[in-house]
């Protein structure tokens, strides 16, 4: 019964990193191909280095958009949890 549980909080533990990681590249990515674009188009394009500074700019702005994406989908979901809960009565105790 008990390594159950132990397997049941393992795999809990692992989800939770799974997610977190996914959070972290997902907050990355943006800002990185940004500046990926950036150098590309100082290698081929012959611009200058000033092209690094509206890529970050956009890339940064990409990266809280992701972040209040999560945070809406997140607040849906405690929403959801909130409705779909019994509301409790005067006289019953659950």
């Amino acid at each position: 019964m008990e390594g159950s549980t132990f397997l049941k909080q393992w795999s809990e533990i692992l989800r939770n990193i799974t997610l977190l990681g996914q959070l972290g590249l997902s907050l990355a990515m943006p800002l990185l191909l940004c500046l990926a674009v950036c150098w590309l188009l100082i290698v081929k394009g012959g611009l200058s280095a000033w092209i690094y500074v509206p890529g970050f700019i956009l890339g940064i702005g990409a990266s809280c958009m992701t972040a209040y994406k999560v945070y809406k989908a997140a607040m849906a979901k405690e929403d959801r949890n909130r409705k779909n809960r019994p509301s409790r009565g005067y006289n019953r105790h659950i």
